[in-house]
């Protein structure tokens, strides 16, 4: 469906989201800051997280989510982990997206009432997927599929996974909609000093199999996260180098597509699977689009 006519007196804006595990929940604060300051989002692309995001705003449900995602604490992230069984991912995300589609509701994107595009990456023919059409939550199951994590998706005969390994920050999809002004957001920006630092938390109590869960999911952020012990273990070394790839694909794409403005979240504002510090990654995101827009 085609964006409605302009508001009065609004600028119009092509928003590009990229993908970075929770920190992706920083675009929920650039959505809020926008939405305040006179900003009509006319069309979105996201990778990964931003097409999560991004689905769900476009779909006219984000304070719903907003809702629920800032009351989750880590017991309630490791219950949202179905372990697949399988050796293409660690856990299948199936409990996720009908957690989310339960919240949510589910729609054709092509029923949207504003553009959206979700972007995958295709292993067969290793290219980028932008998926236009179709069911919400399968485009968005299919831009999160992040490899080792979540299992891939088959998607008309192809085989995808996260489009941030292509496509880190989609700005492509929006270049020829025709609004006033283009933003990305781009979750690998430079890494800050006093960041990444996540207040405790007591330790979930429960029976023997959430506790085992719990652990693991601990050993996974562990190594997710920018320690300084262990660093050459192989799934950190699998994490970091697909990091390497991101950064420098979010560079390649910058350089070839500019947007009008970028406002970086950095890269250690918090590690992939930390989705209980949603307050403080709305938070960070509504303070680095009021920097990088309000003048």
């Amino acid at each position: 469906m085609k964006p409605e006519k302009r508001q009065k007196n609004k600028r119009t804006v092509a928003l590009a989201l990229g993908s970075g595990g929770a920190r992706g929940l920083a675009h929920i604060g650039v959505i809020n800051w926008l939405q305040e300051h006179n900003y009509e989002i006319r069309s979105i692309s996201g990778s990964s997280m931003g097409a999560l995001i991004g689905g769900i705003f476009a779909a006219g449900k984000l304070d719903d989510y907003t809702h629920w995602v800032t009351a989750l604490r880590k017991r309630d992230v490791i219950r949202l982990l179905d372990f697949a069984f399988s050796r293409s991912g660690l856990f299948s995300g199936e409990r996720i997206i009908q957690t989310l589609k339960d919240l949510v509701g589910d729609t054709n994107i092509e029923d949207l009432p504003i553009l959206f595009t979700a972007v995958a990456t295709d292993l067969d023919t290793e290219k980028e997927v932008w998926i236009k059409e179709g069911p919400l939550f399968d485009a968005i199951r299919a831009s999160i599929a992040t490899p080792t994590v979540f299992t891939p998706v088959r998607y008309k005969g192809h085989t995808l996974v996260d489009g941030g390994l292509l496509n880190p920050i989609p700005i492509g999809p929006m270049v020829t909609d025709f609004d006033d002004i283009s933003i990305a957001v781009n979750l690998s920006g430079k890494r800050e000093e006093g960041l990444g630092k996540e207040a405790k938390e007591e330790k979930p109590q429960g029976g023997y199999y959430q506790n085992v869960i719990g652990d693991f999911i601990d050993m996974l952020q562990a190594r997710f996260s920018d320690q300084k012990e262990d660093k050459d273990n192989v799934l950190n070394v699998l994490t970091r180098s697909l990091e390497c790839v991101q950064n420098s694909m979010a560079r390649f794409k910058l350089a070839a597509y500019s947007p009008d403005y970028i406002i970086d979240i950095p890269a250690n504002a918090c590690s992939m699977l930390e989705f209980y510090r949603a307050e403080e990654m709305i938070k960070l995101g509504y303070e680095r689009a009021a920097k990088t827009l309000a003048e």
